[in-house]
């Protein structure tokens, strides 16, 4: 849709109104919906609102990405134009305040009332009208950069509203189902420890049999979280940044409904963490391998530590989104990092609690 003309006067309005609306050069974007979700901290825009950030776009210390100017394009209002007769001027920018206000109300909540330009649902490859799962695997050789332009809009993957409503999750929701089973484990395999009962290789021999004592737990814990570690680094390059064949209709949908989805809407905030039953799907056969292969404490003990580093890395992951670490922080550089991997860096940058593994083989994302 067409932009709308914007005064000087408008800008000074919406800045002391609280709004956040930036210039590069004559184009106006009102960016008030994404303030709270810039990768450099709010502080950053806001004492930018109401000027032309061509400069800071374009670097240094950060030129920014193609999906990034994208993404900018979806907060687009107008033109500015030049400055008109004092009483005309007022009297056009009444009427334009009292529209924006109008439009801020009635429109979605995340368009905020702004106009989309590089991204028009109407024009977009797939119906937004309509769920996408069942859509993008007809996309075939356009899908991968398809899925990798962003966009801040919702996303329907089901026509079931029950299936819909599975495929959701608060972040809470996770501490409350998995928190609570990784204190009872802990309690658990440290009371079992304790008993004194516990021996390595009792199977084989009873003389040479050796005892495992109470504060072997907590090794064996931080064992299991980083071998979680890796599991999030491995699961996180290898399933969800699968490179599905264009002709293989089921392997797009799949890797969709896996992680496309995020790629695609990455401020989804309802998309953020694994709702609790799909991650049961991994979670229960890792615990039962784990029993299998090792005495029942101490495969426990390796569980109940894997586990912890899931929930962490849920709960991070959704930080690295939402929340507004301490500029200069290690969480704000973590945060930083997560975003280019969104926006300039898809098949690097894979770690999300940290970029551990990211080191050894070699796809860490470069500094800028």
């Amino acid at each position: 849709m067409a932009g709308r003309r914007v005064t000087s006067a408008e800008l000074r309005i919406q800045r002391s109104s609280g709004a956040c609306w930036l210039l590069r050069g004559r184009k106006v974007y009102d960016v008030s919906p994404f303030v709270r979700l810039h990768p450099g901290g709010e502080r950053l825009l806001l004492d930018r609102a109401g000027t032309d950030i061509q400069k800071e776009l374009d670097g240094p210390p950060h030129r920014h990405s193609d999906n990034a100017l994208r993404w900018l394009e979806q907060y687009y209002v107008g033109e500015l134009e030049t400055e008109e007769p004092e009483e005309t001027g007022h009297q056009h920018l009444r009427e334009r305040v009292k529209q924006h206000t109008s439009d801020s109300t009635d429109s979605p909540s995340y368009t905020s009332g702004v106009q989309f330009k590089t991204f028009d649902p109407a024009k977009d490859l797939v119906d937004w009208e309509k769920p996408l799962l069942w859509q993008v695997g007809h996309l075939r050789e356009k899908y991968d950069e398809w899925v990798h332009q962003p966009v801040d809009r919702p996303i329907r993957l089901f026509h079931s509203e029950f299936a819909e409503w599975c495929s959701k999750t608060s972040w809470y929701i996770v501490l409350a189902v998995w928190a609570p089973i990784v204190v009872y484990l802990t309690w658990y395999c440290l009371s079992e420890l304790s008993r004194g009962d516990t021996r390595l290789f009792s199977s084989f021999t009873t003389d040479y049999s050796i005892p495992v004592p109470a504060f072997c737990f907590f090794p064996l814990f931080f064992v299991g979280m980083m071998v979680w570690t890796l599991m999030e680094y491995g699961i996180h390059r290898y399933i969800f940044h699968m490179n599905p064949p264009a002709s293989n209709y089921f392997l797009i949908t799949l890797h969709f409904m896996l992680h496309g989805q995020h790629h695609k809407a990455p401020f989804d905030s309802s998309r953020l963490v694994f709702p609790p039953v799909p991650a049961s799907f991994v979670i229960v056969p890792l615990y039962v391998v784990l029993q299998m292969v090792l005495p029942p404490v101490l495969g426990l003990s390796l569980f109940v530590g894997g586990l912890f580093g899931y929930v962490v890395y849920d709960m991070m992951h959704y930080y690295l989104h939402y929340g507004s670490p301490t500029k200069g922080s290690y969480l704000a550089w973590l945060k930083s990092y997560h975003v280019r991997h969104h926006f300039e860096h898809q098949k690097t940058g894979f770690g999300i609690t940290s970029t551990l593994w990211d080191r050894p083989f070699n796809t860490l994302i470069p500094e800028d």
